[in-house]
C-alpha cells in the first residue's frame, strides 16, 4: 500500500513540476524581454536535461521517464523565448 502511494505522489509531482515553467515563459513573452534570465543558466539546465533524456527514455522508472519527457518539452519553451527575446522585442 505504501509503495502505491509513493508511486502515485511521485507521478503527480513528475507531471505537475515541469508546468511551473509556464509562468516564466509567459512572463518573458509578455514583456518581450529575457534580459533578466541568465543564458548560462538556461542553456546549462537545458543541456543537462538533454544529456539525461536518453537515460530516462531507457529507464524502467515511469516517474523519471514521465518527468524527463514533459520537462524537456516545457523547458524547450523557456530556452526558445529566452533566445528569441534576448535583446528585447523580437519580430
Amino acid at each position: 500500500m505504501e509503495s502505491n502511494w509513493i508511486d502515485i505522489s511521485g507521478m503527480i509531482a513528475a507531471i505537475v513540476l515541469p508546468f511551473f515553467s509556464l509562468p516564466m515563459i509567459y512572463k518573458v513573452w509578455q514583456r518581450k524581454s529575457s534580459k533578466d534570465i541568465s543564458m548560462t543558466w538556461a542553456l546549462g539546465v537545458f543541456g543537462c536535461f538533454l544529456l539525461m533524456l536518453p537515460s530516462a527514455l531507457t529507464s524502467p522508472d515511469l516517474v523519471y521517464k514521465t518527468f524527463s519527457i514533459i520537462n524537456i518539452i516545457l523547458f524547450s519553451g523557456i530556452v526558445f523565448v529566452t533566445l528569441k527575446y534576448r535583446n528585447g522585442e523580437s519580430s
